[in-house]
């Protein structure tokens, strides 16, 4: 069985100079795409859950599809992650569920939509830290608001983002506190603040440094270059996906992500996790209305399923290749979360 810790996956990315691509699940055939094109590529695997894809799927219903990944393909090593924890009790309960790394976001209160006070954030990240940590199990935190310098708003996703307007300082983390929070919390990573969102409409034009601010992560790196950074709501939309959904019927408007070339200049400066969603619904979308378009008397969802699949696979190869992740998987030793807790505790 190859569960491996966060923290494990990605020191080892930081020692080889590559980035991993968190990607979320919902369905069996997300599951099926990326393990497909890890297996593929040898690449190690980031899955995650959200608080959304937990209450669509249900918790054991999710846990055990990627508990049946780890079984299935026992020689790559996989993180299973919970994404954006809104409370201590919910990271708890992944915690006890089996999963090796969790997200505590504490950038907002427990309602995932308030904007949280820098105090309230170190408390309760600090407190998950500790009790995963006794276990071996890796933390994420969370510093600044995710949201757009374009509009001054997040991008709500899956009932997560903060509400209201949202000032320049809270939609970019500040490199001196990002120090002071790793200290006082003792997080593996930490996800920060640099204009991404979550969702298919992240920027209105092609993305330049006035709205994406990948300086600001060379700042933050220079004063925690130990800490693995993370960039949250980072698909790069695809524009030839919105093509294909355009001409089977979709109506999706002017949109464009994170260009991979901005997220490759990330890695350079200590970005290792890469959270990507909205590419693989894309992906899976335009398969499906394709599909449909060219036989409209199609009823077997197991054929439609499959095109879908096989769209977000590309998906997942393409990253992995891009990001360095190829060819690294059967170069780590998965140590055991017992070991992680006695490093920890050392």
């Amino acid at each position: 069985m190859a569960l491996i810790s966060m923290r494990q996956l990605l020191d080892h990315a930081a020692e080889h100079g590559y980035g991993v691509p968190a990607f979320n699940v919902n369905n069996l055939e997300q599951v099926q795409a990326i393990m497909q094109a890890a297996d593929k590529t040898d690449s190690p695997v980031i899955m995650q859950a959200s608080a959304g894809a937990r209450k669509y799927a249900g918790e054991p219903f999710l846990r055990h599809l990627i508990e049946a990944a780890i079984e299935s393909y026992p020689h790559i090593p996989i993180v299973m992650h919970q994404d954006h924890g809104a409370s201590p009790s919910v990271c708890v309960q992944s915690i006890r569920s089996g999963f090796s790394s969790v997200m505590m976001d504490g950038s907002l209160k427990e309602d995932g939509k308030t904007p949280a006070s820098y105090e309230y954030n170190v408390e309760v990240t600090r407190h998950v830290t500790r009790i995963a940590h006794a276990v071996g199990v890796s933390v994420e935190g969370e510093l600044g608001c995710l949201g757009s310098l374009e509009s001054g708003k997040a991008g709500e996703e899956d009932g997560h983002g903060a509400e209201g307007q949202l000032s320049h300082d809270q939609l970019l983390t500040d490199p001196d506190q990002a120090a002071d929070f790793v200290a006082k919390t003792g997080v593996d990573a930490l996800a920060i603040a640099i204009g991404t969102s979550h969702g298919a409409y992240k920027f209105s034009r092609k993305p330049t440094g006035d709205i994406l601010a990948i300086q600001r992560i060379r700042e933050i790196n220079s004063k925690i270059p130990n800490t693995h950074l993370v960039m949250h709501g980072s698909s790069s939309v695809p524009q030839e996906w919105l093509q294909v959904i355009r001409e089977n019927g979709g109506k999706l408007r002017e949109t464009y992500g994170v260009p991979v070339e901005e997220i490759l200049e990330g890695i350079k400066h200590g970005v290792r996790k890469i959270n990507i969603d909205t590419d693989i619904r894309l992906a899976m979308t335009g398969a499906i209305r394709r599909h449909f378009n060219k036989d409209p008397a199609e009823f077997d969802p197991r054929k439609y399923l499959k095109e879908a699949m096989l769209a977000a696979r590309e998906i997942c190869v393409a990253r992995y290749e891009a990001f360095g992740c190829a060819g690294k998987a059967s170069s780590i030793k998965v140590l055991p979360l017992e070991t992680m807790a006695k490093r920890y505790a050392a």
